[in-house]
């Protein structure tokens, strides 16, 4: 059995990521600042034998310097997202400065260091599907949403280049549309959650555009398997990988389709096209109209493929997303 450290462990993906490692038995510290991550992610965990949580910023270098040195691997998933409420400058600074420090502990204890990287580094790239070794088409620097992408691409090169220097193996992963458990019930969780939450109030679903833009949707248990395999198999380091699900896309209006499908709620399906002039409120504003993986590298290397199909992933999230909104309403 293995020993862990996993930043943003009371997040969407951190969580759940928690649960796998500790079913196999291994041990795992945890670190969270509970910025975006929720103890309710992790609440029945705490008294786990093999379980440390530490509330504290990925940003402290401190977090870091008191830590032991005898990982087996870092899981890097603690991040700030596309800067859809205008915090671009967390975007920037806190995914460049903590995967800074991650690579800084890997590069002292000579530790393994998995970052979690974003599809969205992919940008507006025409060749599809989006191989690891193609290319990467960054949008207008002054669409505030390319910040996202060009802090995770830098933290691609600065983990890179910490490997060639130091000796020390890190992986990189490329996540498509993860959800699923422990998602984040608004925009920060993606479009899914929005629009489970409209259908069970009855309320009008909001889609940028025509909706016929695409996306590639993974549910979380195969994201989880993808980090996993990534994080123990030695066939993954100074790799990158796309995590997602191949077979996985969906238009958004087709999405909210289907969620309203598998919800089996009376009544049509509510819909609202916004017009993307609308959207950024005086900012500019790109889109991407696919997304879509070549995960073959993934499966090659590591065995790895996405399991679950779109419709049962939702119709397992739908569930558990009415469960918890249910709960929220009973307080």
């Amino acid at each position: 059995m293995k020993k862990f450290l996993v930043t943003g462990v009371a997040g969407f993906l951190g969580s759940n990521l928690l649960k796998k490692m500790l079913n196999e038995g291994h041990t795992v510290v945890g670190i969270d600042n509970l910025s975006m991550g929720r103890m309710e992610n992790i609440q029945e965990f705490m008294n786990h034998e093999n379980f440390t949580f530490l509330q504290k910023d990925i940003v402290d270098k401190a977090t870091f310097v008191d830590l032991d040195g005898d990982f087996d691997a870092v899981v890097h998933l603690a991040a700030f997202k596309i800067p859809r409420y205008g915090k671009t400058i967390d975007t920037l600074q806190i995914n460049a400065l903590g995967s800074e420090n991650v690579l800084e502990y890997g590069k002292e204890h000579n530790v393994k260091c998995v970052l979690a990287s974003t599809s969205d580094v992919y940008g507006m790239s025409p060749d599809l599907p989006f191989r690891e070794d193609g290319n990467l088409t960054i949008g207008n620097s002054q669409v505030p949403r390319w910040a996202y992408a060009v802090s995770k691409l830098y933290d691609e090169h600065l983990a890179l280049a910490y490997m060639e220097a130091y000796g020390f193996p890190v992986v990189l992963m490329r996540f498509f549309g993860s959800y699923g458990y422990n998602q984040h019930l608004s925009w920060w969780g993606g479009p899914q959650s929005v629009f489970i939450e409209k259908i069970l109030k009855d309320e009008v679903i909001p889609i940028h555009g025509d909706g016929q833009q695409t996306r590639t949707f993974t549910f979380v248990d195969d994201t989880v398997e993808g980090i996993y395999q990534c994080t123990m198999q030695d066939a993954a380091n100074g790799e990158i990988f796309n995590i997602g699900n191949g077979h996985g896309e969906i238009t958004i209006l087709g999405l909210a389709q289907l969620i309203k499908k598998v919800s089996e709620t009376p009544g049509e399906l509510k819909v609202e096209l916004i017009p993307y002039d609308q959207i950024a409120k005086g900012r500019k504003y790109q889109d991407v109209m696919r997304r879509v993986p070549d995960t073959s590298k993934a499966e090659r290397l590591l065995g790895f493929k996405a399991q679950v199909s779109v419709e049962e992933g939702m119709r397992r999230t739908f569930e558990w997303q009415r469960e918890v909104m249910s709960k929220e309403l009973s307080k």
